[in-house]
């Protein structure tokens, strides 16, 4: 009996020794990698994937114009070469999707941190002119027109922006524009009109240069539950039939709780990972009772149900890796974070210093103090790999890679430190770079060089090897072969 059981371990020992075998090495190349998923991960003790908390950097602007008001919405932020750009709904009156009173407008800023709302004389609303809008009458594009700066080396100058915009009934229209303040319709009817209750929330398409086209996250819905899913293009006006995404932690194309919004987008430091900052919306979770929304004035339909976002990530396949389930921004102190459809995070995480990103909110949804507020991250410092003062240890996948030096993005405590050992794919340490030659890290760099005792070059070693680390009191965010 007992040979029986050590030769069924021995079968499956060999069958786990063979698939592993089979499975191709991960291609680095020189791209950055970060510690949103256990993609690089083969192994790891004493170690966890840890889901940061952002510093909470306050509120920049207020939506306080006569054309803006307490539902603006369904913002998206471009870092352009100057300056970065914002764009959003404004809309004062509870309305339906796609009202004739929707606009979008615009507002710039150099650093992040101050904001200002160009006049810029396109279209008279209010009795005038002196506006920071971009685009009226022009229902219902304006309930979530969302652009993006268009990547695609074939570009057409005079479309070095695109966006799209509309509602399930109308489907999406798409429009360019050469100076992302100018913009024109590309066709005159839409271009992607899919079935069913889908895209009554931001829907937000890029250049993929991963995948060498378009892609669109949008929104749709499973079994009465927001969800999203995905459709491509090769020229912006032609979409595939559209997929809808699943997600790790079900296992389903049903998400664990409602996405409104799928905030979907390019890593700027890492384009080959899209990150998204989904708003996951409770309906019916109350928290406030009549009395506490009346004293904020938050409009009587926008209390009942409650929200905040969460972190999900894909490599251009059609599934969401939800490594982590909790909240990566949760409701602030007091009752106005607590109210329905607010804490939706803004398209795009935005660099907004040498070591800082940040990740702009609206808030105080429904109400006369509606902003919109900046939380803010070390770079690539959304999650990491955690190791506690006991010490652990992770070993990659066998991969390949370019460059000749390996560069790390971590923090240690003053006690803590981390051993960095190369070995070949069966798990060998390679001559010159093993544990006892390492040379411990120690500190907090956003771009560490690892070295070794006779700091022998990388470009030389036979390849594909694997990563293995010690790290103990420490926090590794990203790592890149340069």
């Amino acid at each position: 009996m007992a040979a029986t059981r050590i030769k069924q371990v021995l079968i499956l020992a060999l069958t786990s020794f063979q698939m592993l075998a089979a499975e191709p090495p991960l291609d680095l190349g020189s791209k950055r990698e970060l510690f949103v998923d256990r993609f690089l991960i083969q192994e790891s003790h004493g170690l966890k994937l840890e889901l940061k908390s952002p510093v909470d950097a306050g509120a920049v602007m207020k939506f306080d114009a006569p054309w803006e008001g307490r539902f603006s919405a369904y913002a998206t932020m471009l870092q352009d070469t100057d300056r970065i750009r914002l764009y959003y709904r404004g809309i004062p009156e509870a309305g339906n999707d796609g009202s004739a009173s929707e606009v979008t407008c615009y507002a710039e800023s150099r650093d992040g941190i101050h904001w200002t709302k160009p006049k810029l004389g396109l279209f008279a609303l209010h009795g005038t002119k002196e506006n920071n809008i971009i685009l009226a009458n022009a229902a219902p594009v304006t309930h979530n027109f969302s652009p993006f700066i268009d990547s695609n080396p074939a570009a057409k100058p005079k479309e070095r922006y695109k966006a799209l915009g509309g509602i399930a009934k109308s489907g999406l229209f798409a429009y360019g524009s050469r100076d992302g303040i100018h913009w024109k319709r590309l066709n005159d009817t839409p271009v992607f009109k899919p079935k069913g209750w889908v895209l009554d929330s931001q829907n937000v398409a890029f250049w993929s240069e991963l995948e060498d086209r378009y892609v669109l996250h949008f929104r749709s819905s499973v079994n009465g539950v927001r969800a999203i899913a995905k459709t491509t293009s090769q020229d912006f006006i032609e979409w595939t039939a559209p997929v809808q995404m699943s997600y790790s932690d079900t296992k389903t194309t049903e998400p664990s709780h409602h996405l409104y919004t799928s905030q979907t987008h390019p890593y700027f430091r890492a384009p080959h990972i899209y990150l998204a900052t989904a708003a996951r919306f409770l309906p019916g979770r109350q928290v406030l009772s009549n009395e506490q929304a009346l004293a904020i004035d938050v409009h009587p339909k926008y209390f009942q149900d409650t929200s905040d976002s969460v972190l999900m990530s894909t490599r251009g396949t059609t599934r969401y890796d939800r490594t982590f389930l909790g909240a990566l921004i949760k409701p602030g102190i007091g009752a106005a974070n607590w109210v329905s459809r607010s804490n939706y995070p803004v398209l795009n995480i935005i660099q907004t210093s040498p070591q800082e990103m940040s990740l702009y909110v609206n808030q105080n949804y429904g109400q006369p103090s509606a902003q919109l507020r900046r939380y803010t991250f070390r770079l690539d410092g959304l999650a990491c790999l955690n190791a506690p003062y006991t010490g652990g240890e992770w070993t990659s996948k066998p991969l390949n890679f370019q460059g000749s030096q390996l560069s790390l993005n971590f923090a240690t405590s003053a006690a803590g430190g981390i051993h960095i050992e190369l070995q070949d794919q069966t798990g060998t340490p390679l001559p010159g770079f093993t544990l006892d030659d390492s040379i411990e890290l120690i500190g907090n760099d956003l771009n560490r060089i690892a070295t070794w005792q006779s700091n022998p070059p990388l470009e030389t070693l036979p390849q594909p090897i694997k990563i293995r680390m010690q790290m103990k009191d420490a926090e590794l965010y990203s790592l890149q072969f340069q």
